[in-house]
């Protein structure tokens, strides 16, 4: 008796396309339009093309705006992430816009290397509010 070789088996694509309307997606969908802005739950789209400045903010994968809040250590912290460019120059634009709202000079780590700057304390809503109106 010989022994049994390898399964047989036979490849057929004419199926596939029941398997691949299983498969998720490769990437999130384009959000919908729509008819107002910011949406209920306060999210805007970016302006049409970007700002341009030396340094740019991109979004999520999730198309959102990459600022987070926190805490370490009992401290508040604010991260903006995905920074590309100049982060320097963020940092001071950044700075600026807070000072002007009348806020005394913010402690702020800039990380080159992974694109962050944290803030200390919780600035999420003013960080948001100036990516927007610079465009991002």
């Amino acid at each position: 008796q010989t022994p049994p070789g390898p399964p047989r088996y036979e490849e057929s694509t004419a199926e596939f396309a029941f398997v691949e309307r299983l498969l998720p997606p490769s990437r999130v969908p384009d959000p919908p339009a729509h008819p107002k802005y910011p949406t209920p739950s306060g999210w805007s789209p970016p302006a049409g093309s970007p700002p341009d400045l030396p340094y740019f903010v991109r979004r999520s994968r999730l198309h959102n705006l990459p600022v987070y809040e926190g805490q370490r250590q009992g401290r508040r912290l604010t991260a903006l992430r995905h920074i590309h460019g100049d982060i320097w120059a963020l940092e001071k634009d950044l700075r600026a816009f807070l000072g002007s709202l009348g806020v005394p000079e913010v402690p702020a780590q800039v990380n080159e290397v992974t694109g962050t700057l944290r803030l200390r304390g919780h600035w999420g809503q003013e960080v948001r509010q100036w990516l927007l109106q610079r465009g991002f």
